[in-house]
């Protein structure tokens, strides 16, 4: 049984990610995980002013949310990143609390296996590789966490859309039980 954290990143109200990330968490405990979801709405989180503080101290010089997610990130066996694919690259928000995660670089971080699951009005199959390139590039820096899988779920745009699209609800549960 592994601790896995999912992050949800869409701010868009009936999202179609938090709708997703509601059928992999069930798939996840329904396999006999424990699951703790963040959704980044609401969240108070700032950009990386880059003063790398954080690199001698393991605490931001900011205060604001990213604080209390970096120590649940630091704790989590496995990560779950959710994201809608904006302009063919992870959300901006996804982005800067990635920037803000830098205290756990030289940190003893728990994770070992991180996931992305990502949705999009566009379909083609490649529409989510920037935004997994961009999530490679920070599990890169992290030598004891690897990159597990991905989940990309297109051609659902409208707010709750995906909730009559069984197909992807089923490879979202499916992706779910699948966790490590």
């Amino acid at each position: 049984m592994s601790k896995i954290l999912v992050i949800s990143t869409s701010l868009r109200a009936k999202s179609n990610s938090d709708i997703l990330a509601g059928r992999l968490i069930e798939g996840a405990r329904e396999a006999g995980h424990e699951v703790e979801q963040i959704s980044l709405k609401g969240k108070d989180i700032r950009f990386c002013i880059g003063c790398l503080a954080c690199q001698r101290t393991q605490k931001c010089v900011q205060k604001d949310d990213a604080a209390d997610i970096v120590a649940k990130v630091k704790d989590a066996d496995t990560l779950v990143f959710v994201t809608p694919i904006y302009y063919y690259e992870m959300s901006g928000q996804m982005k800067t609390l990635l920037d803000r995660l830098n205290p756990l670089y030289a940190a003893e971080y728990r994770f070992r296996n991180v996931y992305m699951l990502s949705v999009a009005a566009d379909d083609d199959a490649h529409t989510p590789d920037r935004a997994l390139s961009g999530l490679q590039g920070w599990i890169d820096c992290f030598e004891k966490a690897a990159l597990a899988g991905s989940l990309f779920c297109g051609g659902i745009s409208d707010p709750g859309e995906v909730s009559a699209n069984t197909e992807s609800l089923s490879a979202a549960y499916q992706f779910g039980r699948s966790l490590t």
